[in-house]
């Protein structure tokens, strides 16, 4: 009787234990599948550089979730969805991605996809202005290949860099679309995670594909320089978006500056409105284009502009330190290749710097693997003469032979691998073994400099990131020669649209009203 009793008891509980685990299968199967992938990067197609596969260093299945802090293990939105993330590349901004570097990612990515389906949802994870040998829409082209392996059902959500392209390809492959709505970019991360929520709030409340895409083109191309929402009227112009975002019947909107910096029809301003309401949709987005049309004459560099010359006799003169001179025309972080020569030829002729009694100044950065090699070999306090930038862009000005003292060495960092400082009279010269932009603080106390009690700091950059930013003293940003020119004029356009302001500065107004786009599952 006790063993039947026993018996029965047990019998109980596997059954309970069964009803459970059943139940708990079930909740993971109702969770929606969702992949991820992507690639970015700004291309500048007005630099004689490229860029090749290992500059995307690229995040293959897991190894995705670090990127993102959202996609914490135990995070709100990593709870909300199966996902299966497959590959994601981001480069610095360089020259036109070249058709093998592209092709051999666009085909591990649609293999794991291929090898993971189906899904229910995709974020598609881009910057928007990648430019690749042989392509005219490389998001365009990517996106579509994309969609015939996962399927036009599934709804895929692409988050974008505000400075992107938005072709009327990706418009339509593309079933939610947002941008950054602030330059600098500080709301990167911000922005992601509501393409993502987007997303999942759609698969979760089964309304799916939004049944309205507004897309205007506004044929306004405008350097980044100068659209910062920091002023005016970048500032007011964004600002305008979280109401129509707010409206019933919205879910997202969003303005596109564009990328001024390489010559394809794609390459202008852009507004999108998604939603379920018609009305509120297209009024909504011919109200931001028609807003941006209304002030493109009021577009202005975020800091003063002048020639070289005239930007480094301010910074002699001011008594305000670190006075910072941004080195635009070869800028790394616009698609420059970073190696042109001409500024730090000009820097070094100068009586000023030539003994270390001289203006203290740190110059941010140049590639030399020659002087790297020599560096390693002498160490911290040795003397080293090398040539040093050019061998991508020696159109301005030819290689340099830099002969100083090693100051500091450091290895290990992913965009320069070895940074090397070469003192030169008064003058501390970052080396580095590749390309690297110089955004933080971090970035120079790492190589004992310390821009804060430096007179000039020289950066090859355009407007400041904000840690450099909030610690200027002054700031002028230098109309320099490279392959991110901010005079637009002289880069000699061949394929964009035209009319486009402010080329064509007294081009009649455009035909600024909503154009309706198909759903991805409409098309055919």
């Amino acid at each position: 009787m006790k063993k039947s009793i026993a018996l029965l008891i047990i019998s109980f509980f596997l059954v309970l234990s069964c009803k459970q685990v059943k139940k708990e299968d079930n909740n993971v199967k109702n969770l929606p599948r969702v992949a991820i992938a992507g690639l970015g990067i700004e291309s500048s197609t007005f630099s004689p550089a490229q860029s090749h596969e290992e500059a995307f260093h690229a995040r293959i299945g897991d190894s995705i979730f670090g990127k993102y802090p959202f996609f914490a293990e135990g995070s709100e939105i990593r709870k909300r969805a199966d996902w299966v993330p497959t590959l994601l590349g981001k480069a610095l901004p360089g020259g036109i991605t070249t058709r093998e570097a592209y092709e051999s990612m666009v085909d591990k990515t649609l293999k794991m996809l291929k090898e993971n389906g189906p899904y229910d949802g995709l974020f598609f994870d881009i910057h928007g202005a990648m430019s690749v040998v042989g392509l005219q829409d490389a998001e365009g082209d990517l996106i579509k290949r994309i969609r015939e392996v996962v399927g036009p059902d599934v709804l895929i959500s692409t988050s974008m860099d505000l400075h992107g392209n938005v072709s009327e390809t990706l418009a339509e492959q593309s079933d939610l679309i947002t941008c950054y709505r602030m330059a600098p970019h500080e709301d990167a991360l911000e922005s992601k995670a509501r393409a993502i929520t987007n997303l999942l709030d759609r698969l979760e409340n089964g309304k799916g594909k939004p049944k309205y895409k507004a897309w205007i083109p506004v044929p306004i191309l405008l350097p980044g320089e100068k659209t910062s929402t920091r002023i005016e009227p970048g500032k007011s112009l964004y600002a305008k978006i979280p109401a129509i975002e707010k409206q019933e019947g919205v879910i997202d909107a969003a303005i596109w500056i564009g990328y001024a910096w390489a010559d394809e029809p794609r390459n202008h301003a852009v507004v999108m409105v998604t939603g379920d309401n018609k009305e509120q949709v297209t009024q909504g987005a011919e109200a931001l284009a028609n807003a941006f049309w209304d002030v493109r004459n009021e577009f202005e560099f975020v800091a003063p502009v002048a020639t070289f010359d005239e930007s480094l006799k301010k910074a002699l003169n001011s008594k305000k330190h670190p006075f910072i001179i941004s080195d635009m025309g070869d800028n790394p972080t616009a698609g420059g290749a970073g190696d042109v020569t001409w500024t730090l030829r000009e820097l070094l002729s100068r009586p000023e710097f030539k003994t270390s009694k001289g203006p203290s100044l740190i110059y941010a950065s140049i590639p030399g693997p020659k002087l790297i090699q020599e560096a390693l070999k002498v160490g911290v306090g040795g003397k080293v003469s090398a040539m040093a930038g050019a061998e991508v862009d020696d159109r301005f000005a030819p290689p340099l032979k830099l002969t100083g003292t090693v100051t500091a060495i450091k290895e290990g960092d992913r965009d320069a691998e070895v940074e090397v400082v070469v003192q030169i009279g008064s003058i501390q010269v970052i080396v580095t073994n590749k390309r690297k932009p110089y955004h933080y603080k971090a970035d120079f106390t790492d190589l004992d400099l310390n821009p804060e009690e430096t007179d000039i700091v020289v950066v090859k950059i355009g407007y400041l990131v904000p840690e450099l930013y909030n610690m200027r003293g002054d700031w002028i940003m230098a109309l320099t020669p490279g392959g991110v020119d901010q005079d637009l004029e002289r880069l000699g356009y061949k394929h964009i649209k035209r009319p486009m302001f402010p080329l064509d500065k007294d081009m009649e107004t455009p035909d600024l009203s909503a154009r309706l786009i198909k759903a991805s599952d409409k098309l055919n």
